[in-house]
């Protein structure tokens, strides 16, 4: 009977911490990456995940090494035009806008991504009517999963760090 009421009191405790557990929220002074698809067709999603590597590959590679968010502005700011050529070669209507764009609500991996206005570099394909993919471009969070395959916790961890780091800068 000792064991069972133990048992009980350990699984209510997790619970309640899990439930209680606080969400880590991205700063206000990040830089978002969005994407949307002309529509929901499969051609027009693979084109959007087409696009997204590109350009993600090449932001990445451009602030990777940026210290905080004004290198980070600066140097994407500068690089524009290697998006747009990178769009030239899709051969598609699109339209590229950097600054205040609003996002919603999403969670991912026990990250809290609050809806509002945020500074962003969002590319629209066509119509951008579609499902659309988004990431935190600075800091730096993009690859963070798709590099490493992380669990959630993981995820979470390394998350915290970038985010504490440039945070503090």
């Amino acid at each position: 009977m000792k064991k069972i009421i133990i048992i009980l009191f350990m699984v209510v405790v997790i619970s309640v911490g899990i439930n209680e557990k606080e969400h880590i929220l991205i700063p206000d002074n990040a830089i978002r990456f969005r994407v949307i698809a002309n529509s929901d067709s499969i051609e027009d999603q693979k084109l959007k995940l087409s696009i997204k590597n590109d350009v993600e590959k090449e932001l990445y590679a451009l602030i990777s090494n940026a210290k905080d968010i004004e290198e980070a502005r600066n140097i994407i700011n500068n690089n524009i035009n290697k998006v747009d050529s990178i769009l030239n070669d899709y051969n598609v209507e699109y339209d590229i806008s950097y600054g205040d764009n609003y996002f919603p609500t999403k969670e991912y991996k026990g990250i809290t991504y609050k809806s509002g206005n945020y500074e962003s570099l969002v590319i629209t394909v066509g119509e951008g009517l579609g499902k659309n993919w988004w990431c935190v471009l600075f800091p730096p969070l993009c690859l963070l999963d798709e590099q490493n395959n992380l669990s959630n916790a993981e995820y979470e961890f390394y998350a915290t760090k970038i985010i504490n780091k440039f945070r503090n800068n």
